[in-house]
């Protein structure tokens, strides 16, 4: 039994380590705080292009969702 839950301990360090890590950075290390700000100034931008359209879109489903509803 001792064994057991030595060897589950070990694998649970493993396992922490691991993690760390992974949070810590050192296998993230590819991406960097200036490309996720661009990557964000895209995204914004991209929003506010088709800020028209997607309002549209959202209003259809809704609408679609709300009339397909009352038959429930």
């Amino acid at each position: 039994m001792k064994k057991l839950s030595a060897n589950l301990r070990q694998k649970w360090n493993g396992f922490r380590t691991g993690l760390k890590e992974k949070v810590c950075g050192k296998s993230l290390s590819g991406i960097t705080v200036i490309e996720l700000v661009l990557i964000l100034v895209i995204v914004i931008a991209l929003l506010l292009i088709f800020k028209n359209q997607l309002i549209s879109l959202i209003n259809t489903i809704f609408e679609k969702i709300i009339s397909e509803s009352s038959g429930i």
